[in-house]
């Protein structure tokens, strides 16, 4: 993680001030013979003020009352003034941005106190305006202060909305990955499990069965590892976050395929493939892994015979414009899930529907008592850009 640029170091503000004020000041004592000459108090007292800097990260309520009492001392005791002040100008701004708003206001009204209370006891016109000049550049010094703690604290905002930004955006993407890794997952073990029961179950009357279905097994188990090695290596946190490539609509025939294995009836109706391959990738990537849940769904749960899969474009307006859309329906004639609680599985569908701004319906279709049959129907708008105009006429694959 970058560190943050916190101003320059301490170290070198010390320095600096301390060589300024010093110097500054012996050149600006030649020409004030009247004052007290300089001595090794004065320049204890020189020193006192930017040493007092250093406390700035470390005692920042300290900083400032030292600063303030080394020139107080310096100026009380008669030294010719000088740069003196730069050490105290600095703990004000400093303290002034650091928060501490109720020291800063109260040191920085009794150095103005002092200022009137000195000029007016010394009766003089031009002290006055002196001490009203001094007055302003404290105020000044405060509020610059003031502005850089709201600064900071603007640019301290931007950055933890920035990175709560980032990691609700890490967030979504591992739960994304999380909803894949559970669709690839339960479809190739629905599959496996599917097979291995006829195996077991035919094994005896029909040894031939065995070869088929021990095929389909080392087929689902394959391709479903070699998926969910890919998506585990994104989760690793020496793992570069960036997306997989999405599954796309090509891939479905090969699903209906593996449900056809498991002794399902799969009839399959899509659009060109031209019309296909033109759609958004996030589009392409939302309808495969509902149908994929979808169909996991049925060969598990529903105990159908058959099962319709129909993808459709439809609307004629232009592109990116509301109406243009493509529906998913998976239709069964199994028992259904009527009275049964949504798992996780129907709800990734919603979620993935809801993340390309579509919708799903799940519901009945009422086709006869022992097989109702129940439908997954899910609407996505097809918001990104095509190639070309999309054929109306449809394939149909069985």
């Amino acid at each position: 993680m970058q560190r943050r640029f916190r101003g320059p170091p301490t170290a070198a503000i010390v320095v600096a001030v301390a060589v300024f004020e010093v110097v500054g000041t012996v050149f600006a004592s030649a020409r004030q013979p009247d004052h007290r000459p300089l001595d090794a108090l004065a320049f204890v007292l020189l020193l006192a003020g930017p040493v007092s800097l250093s406390l700035r990260r470390r005692a920042p309520l300290v900083m400032l009352p030292a600063a303030a009492a080394s020139v107080a001392a310096y100026l009380a005791l008669g030294y010719a003034w000088g740069p003196v002040f730069l050490s105290l100008a600095l703990a004000i701004v400093l303290s002034a941005a650091a928060g501490k708003r109720w020291q800063t206001w109260t040191v920085a009204g009794a150095c103005a106190a002092v200022l009137v209370a000195g000029a007016a006891a010394g009766g003089d016109e031009f002290a006055l305006i002196r001490a009203f000049a001094g007055t302003s550049w404290l105020a000044i010094l405060v509020l610059l202060g003031e502005g850089v703690r709201l600064r900071t604290e603007r640019v301290a905002e931007r950055r933890r909305q920035h990175e709560a930004r980032e990691q609700a955006a890490r967030d979504e993407y591992r739960l994304t990955l999380a909803r894949d890794i559970h669709d690839v997952v339960a479809h190739s073990l629905s599959l496996i499990n599917v097979r291995a029961s006829v195996a077991l179950h035919l094994g005896e009357k029909d040894p031939a069965q065995f070869r088929p279905a021990l095929e389909a097994i080392k087929a689902a188990s394959k391709d479903s590892l070699a998926e969910v090695r890919q998506l585990l290596g994104v989760l690793r946190e020496d793992a570069p976050l960036s997306p997989a490539p999405p599954p796309r609509l090509d891939r479905i025939p090969g699903l209906a395929d593996d449900a056809r294995r498991a002794g399902l009836e799969v009839s399959l109706t899509q659009p060109e493939a031209a019309a296909v391959q033109q759609l958004p990738d996030a589009v392409q990537g939302a309808a495969y892994r509902i149908v994929q849940e979808a169909l996991t769904n049925v060969v598990r749960h529903s105990g159908a015979r058959k099962a319709a899969v129909v993808l459709a474009l439809q609307g004629t307006a232009p592109v990116g414009n509301p109406g243009k859309q493509l529906t998913v329906t998976v239709d069964d004639d199994g028992a259904g899930a009527t009275g049964v609680p949504e798992g996780n599985g129907v709800t990734g569908m919603r979620e993935r529907a809801a993340a390309v701004g579509g919708s799903l319906q799940v519901e009945p279709l009422n086709l006869a008592p022992l097989h109702p049959g129940w439908r997954v129907r899910a609407v996505i708008p097809v918001t990104g850009p095509l190639a070309g105009p999309l054929p109306g006429s449809e394939r149909e694959a069985q």
